[in-house]
């Protein structure tokens, strides 16, 4: 159980994941198959976009309560999907090419009904090269979201449920990286234009149902628990868990988390396979089943926090945390 704190955890070691790729490689080399790229996930893409704008036609003289049931029912795992869609764009798991990689990702935006896919590329990279470091990781919360949280149900609630706003709030603690560049501009201008283009023909309730599928996806919804998943301390001093639960299937096997840190440049239709090719490296670490249960212990347990995250100095120079 992690401990009751007002601080992150500090760790002096490497993050865990170069050195197990190693040891992975030297036990089976064949892993190095499943490094490749899928275009069929482009189709993915092209399908799930269909199936949310097809959804938000549908929700133009809807009531709002029945939109917000349909964007938690079905908006939020189509939306979730093609978050992971563009984790894999990021990766440049879909096309050889880098743009058409970004413009895929873009596609995945159009129904987000905010921007997100360039800036998710910039700073999801840096993420993967310096797990921990408080400077380099937008995954990791800042110190003042952290104490603003706290440990209450209410304030760890809210969180999840406002996710996309508190980790818009990151990026200035994060001076390294740069916000924008002309990609950036071309998201906004496509997806804000979409958006404009909906409300002027169809009026805001289509709107509407993109930004709760968005807030749902990400947020106070068992798909949320993803994000406490991933790299929050549930069972220290292990930091990088993964989910092997039912779910995975609509998520496009983003449960896997340990293997894709392990193998990045794997897409999403092989991770399984990493898992049952070196069992005895996966089977040891704890893992998470439920994504529902996670998320009430995340939220019930006040020794779970946003502090609960290992923190390191991935690079000399950079203190681990500034005052």
């Amino acid at each position: 159980m992690a401990n009751l704190t007002n601080d992150f955890r500090y760790s002096l070691s490497p993050e865990p994941h170069k050195q197990r790729t190693r040891e992975i490689l030297k036990a089976h080399p064949q892993i190095r198959e499943l490094i490749s790229r899928n275009p069929n996930s482009f189709f993915y893409i092209l399908g799930f976009v269909f199936i949310q704008v097809g959804i938000a036609f549908l929700m133009r003289d809807q009531r709002w309560w029945l939109i917000l049931i349909t964007a938690w029912i079905a908006g939020s795992f189509a939306n979730h999907a093609l978050f992971v869609l563009i984790h894999e764009c990021a990766h440049n798991l879909i096309f050889k090419k880098r743009w058409a990689n970004i413009l895929s990702s873009i596609i995945c935006d159009i129904p987000m009904s905010i921007p997100t896919a360039i800036s998710f590329r910039s700073y999801h990279l840096k993420h993967h090269s310096f797990q921990g470091n408080y400077y380099l990781d937008a995954d990791l919360s800042s110190r003042w979201e952290a104490k603003f949280i706290g440990n209450s149900i209410a304030g760890k609630a809210l969180w999840l449920l406002l996710f996309p706003v508190f980790q818009a709030l990151r990026p200035p603690r994060l001076k390294e990286i740069k916000f924008m560049n002309r990609w950036t501009l071309i998201n906004w201008i496509i997806v804000f234009g979409f958006d404009a283009l909906v409300v002027y023909y169809f009026g805001w309730n289509p709107l509407f149902y993109f930004a709760a599928s968005l807030f749902f996806s990400i947020g106070l919804h068992p798909l949320g628990a993803r994000w406490i998943q991933e790299h929050f301390l549930t069972y220290p001093p292990q930091e990088t868990y993964s989910y092997y639960g039912p779910l995975n299937t609509i998520a496009l096997n983003v449960g896997y988390h340990n293997e894709h840190h392990d193998f990045p440049s794997v897409p999403w239709t092989n991770l399984r396979k990493i898992k049952e090719t070196a069992p005895e490296f996966y089977d040891i670490l704890v893992s998470h089943r439920s994504w529902t249960r996670l998320l009430f212990r995340f939220l019930l347990d006040p020794n779970l926090s946003l502090f609960s995250r290992m923190v390191r100095e991935n690079r000399d120079g950079i203190p681990v945390i500034q005052s």
